[in-house]
């Protein structure tokens, strides 16, 4: 097979050492990659790499997405060498031949015949705001896995406010959580905190919170809490902090939060997770394979079997799908439409994929033209096959036993 590469390395990564493998020679010739050797991964052992590398004409570099162990690695030689980072499965060896010097010879082999496909590694400005909206995900699950221990202790005590409060942790929720915390209010003085329409509910109230709550169930509903009060102070230090880090995107955060469903976080996310520049991608249909809302192919002796989803990128595929349920509830729209239409024939989880899918189509065309977003409206798709509807709902009505004409509108 005929080499792309005159000189390129493979590397190994791990946590504490890296080995590389200088793989170099013309390319009708046999290669040489008698050149190995092991460094440390701190800073100043990926330095002799990188100026090792340099010094022997090394002009390609390719390692393993190893979990986050390759991403040191790749900071300190980005600038310096085209880079790739493939894909662990893609990649393996024979087995049977696995040892580190054989995996860093494997993978310098692969790069120098140009079959190691390269992932996805945006520019440094977009990793470190997919840090920022990565962690932020965590926050948020966090901070609803507290409200929901907290909701059963509550319950665990016979407090029924879960069931009589739509929301616990509003307004007024929060001022009978602290007298609870206090206790030194009977049930008739806690429900006095109730504000706005709640008022109306203070004799629901004071039975509500009439339960067996003693000083155990105290102690744990202040811990609680407040590490829910501390996650919400994170959350607005961390919603300042994209902000800051959006300012560049604010005009593509704009655009993109005039489709049914985005908001701004999810506009963030997904712009941390495929940046903006779209010449990374083939095509929208190799965006929406890479993100894993596409259907699979598995074909085998002519058959179709499933074709289930790949994993894809995780937190833009849950940032896709929870806009596709947003922008299921929005009325007078395309997206509203055609989910409810999907829902009746695949049931409902099949639709919110598939409009994930549209929406990411349509991002991918906005970003790649510059362009806004244009909503088709709700009745694009009965427009579409005009005729097709007029007969559907002309049977249904003689069904119903009605002789019905129909003829066209007069302009």
């Amino acid at each position: 097979m005929e080499a792309i590469v005159e000189c390129c390395a493979g590397l190994d990564v791990h946590q504490a050492t890296v080995v590389a493998c200088l793989n170099k020679g013309p390319g009708n010739k046999r290669s040489r990659k008698d050149d190995i050797r092991t460094f440390s991964t701190t800073r100043r052992g990926l330095g002799e790499m990188r100026d090792w590398l340099v010094a022997s004409g090394c002009t390609l570099v390719a390692m393993e997405s190893t979990g986050i162990y390759w991403r040191p690695v790749y900071a300190e030689l980005e600038g310096h060498f085209e880079l790739i980072v493939g894909n662990a499965q893609h990649i393996k060896n024979v087995p049977g031949r696995k040892t580190d010097v054989k995996d860093c010879e494997w993978i310098s082999d692969l790069a120098r015949h140009g079959l190691i496909a390269k992932s996805f590694v945006p520019p440094r400005p977009i990793r470190d705001l997919r840090d920022l909206t990565r962690y932020r995900r965590k926050l948020s699950q966090a901070q609803a896995a507290e409200r929901n221990r907290l909701l059963k202790l509550l319950e665990s005590a016979n407090i029924k406010l879960s069931g009589t409060v739509s929301n616990v942790f509003g307004v007024s929720g929060r001022a009978m959580l602290t007298a609870l915390i206090e206790g030194e209010e009977t049930p008739a003085e806690m429900a006095q905190h109730a504000r706005g329409r709640m008022k109306r509910k203070r004799a629901e109230l004071a039975l509500a919170l009439d339960g067996n709550f003693d000083e155990h169930h105290r102690f744990v509903l202040r811990l609680q809490f407040e590490r829910i009060k501390a996650a919400e102070a994170d959350l607005e230090r961390l919603d300042a902090r994209l902000r800051e880090k959006l300012a560049p995107y604010v005009e593509i955060i704009d655009r993109l939060s005039r489709i049914p469903g985005v908001d701004w976080v999810l506009a963030a996310t997904i712009i941390a997770e495929i940046g903006v520049d779209m010449s990374a991608f083939i095509s929208a249909n190799h965006l929406a394979s890479w993100a894993g809302i596409c259907p699979g192919n598995h074909q085998s002796a002519g058959k179709q079997r499933s074709g289930k989803a790949r994993k894809g990128n995780v937190y833009l595929k849950s940032a896709l799908v929870t806009a596709a349920v947003n922008a299921a509830k929005k009325r007078s729209s395309y997206l509203a439409d055609k989910s409810r239409r999907l829902r009746a024939r695949r049931g409902e989880l099949r639709a919110h994929v598939a409009i994930a899918h549209k929406i990411l189509v349509a991002i991918y065309h906005m970003l790649a033209s510059g362009s806004d977003y244009q909503d088709l409206g709700p009745t694009y798709l009965d427009r579409l096959d005009q005729r097709r509807t007029a007969n559907q709902l002309t049977r249904r009505l003689r069904d119903l036993g009605y002789d019905v004409q129909i003829r066209p509108k007069a302009a």
